[in-house]
């Protein structure tokens, strides 16, 4: 069978594990992956259950979706990551300032709720999903750090960069809810 269950998400596409990943190979080893299940969904006929087949086309399809997508993908590794080690540093070492990330977390909060009510709503709305989009880049560029060394330590900070990452989607989707909903 093309597709062997045992291996890891970057094993089934002959990738290295890490965060960057080429797009372009994923995609081209992608398309070779699904080819060669379906041929030899056809070369064995009923000798196989299209059950089978149908479970190794949604595996290749799900681990596509993963690492095709960086926070998937980050996501994927810490659990990777943490099957081979433990993920939690000294205490003394932990990363992370939780009451400062709350206060970014409630003022961009305000920021939108205030650029939803300006005059100018659409481009305030706009400015604020600029800021969100290089804010997010940089603490992509962060992850891609942390994960070239995948120490505990590391690791750590990685899941907290993750956190920040997902909460500034969050905020994304809802300054784009409310730039959908402003008039002009």
């Amino acid at each position: 069978m093309v597709l062997n269950s045992a291996k890891n998400y970057f094993q089934l596409f002959d990738l290295p594990v890490g965060f960057v990943v080429d797009t372009g190979l994923l995609a081209e080893r992608y398309r070779a992956l699904l080819r060669a299940a379906r041929e030899e969904d056809d070369q064995a006929g009923d000798l196989i259950d299209s059950s089978s087949v149908a479970l190794a086309l949604m595996r290749i399809d799900e681990a596509h979706r993963v690492l095709a997508d960086p926070q998937s993908r980050a996501e994927y590794l810490l659990d990777l990551y943490a099957d081979d080690q433990a993920m939690d540093p000294d205490p003394g070492e932990t990363p992370g300032n939780g009451g400062a990330l709350l206060m970014e977390q409630m003022e961009l909060r305000a920021i939108l709720a205030e650029a939803a009510n300006r005059p100018d709503a659409a481009t305030a709305v706009a400015e604020v999903l600029t800021q969100l989009a290089e804010k997010g880049a940089a603490l992509d560029k962060e992850l891609q750090d942390l994960f070239a060394d995948p120490s505990p330590r590391n690791l750590c900070a990685a899941r907290e960069i993750l956190r920040q990452l997902q909460f500034l989607g969050r905020c994304r989707r809802d300054a784009e809810n409310r730039s959908a909903l402003l008039p002009g």
